[in-house]
């Protein structure tokens, strides 16, 4: 096993780095969507394998780094770097991922009113089918998502009742 890990520890983590560094740029620019996704979330974790291989193969330097400032202060600044990712980011409006989750957001917490020219229909066509979906409005203002809730019905329900409309 040792000669094991002394052969293939540093090289798999190099080439799953560089997997992982291809993937994650792909990401950051939203290129290759769903492919590189998978790649980089799957792959990022078998490189846990080699890596703690490597940390096991070279322990002893590692002691050495690991009392050394400029290790500690490199562990300190990824996990700053890391901890700003959990950083509130203003409200409401910093929330809800990427724009078309933020879109479906919108529209789920439209006004039939608001909503229904969306979809191509006129309003009390709109809320005729909402009805037929058993969402019905208690009252003015009311928007979708509290109509769907009031009827027992989630989020995915609620748009899959909406993306109905737009067949």
């Amino acid at each position: 096993m040792p000669s094991l890990v002394s052969r293939y520890a540093t090289p798999l983590i190099t080439g799953l780095f560089l997997v992982s560094l291809v993937s994650g740029i792909a990401l950051f620019f939203h290129v290759g969507g769903a492919a590189f996704h998978g790649m980089h979330e799957w792959l990022s974790m078998v490189l846990i394998v080699p890596f703690a291989l490597h940390i096991w193969k070279n322990w002893k330097p590692m002691t050495a780094y690991l009392k050394r400032m400029p290790m500690a202060l490199s562990l300190a600044l990824s996990v700053v770097a890391a901890a700003v990712f959990f950083l509130p980011t203003g409200g409401e409006a910093g929330r809800g991922g990427p724009p078309q989750f933020r879109l479906a957001q919108t529209v789920l917490s439209a006004t039939p009113a608001t909503a229904a020219p969306l979809f191509g229909m006129s309003e009390p066509d709109f809320v005729a089918g909402l009805k037929d979906a058993g969402l019905v409005a208690t009252g003015t203002g009311q928007t979708l998502r509290d109509m769907a809730t009031a009827a027992g019905k989630t989020d995915a329900e609620l748009a899959a009742t909406l993306l109905q409309f737009g067949s």
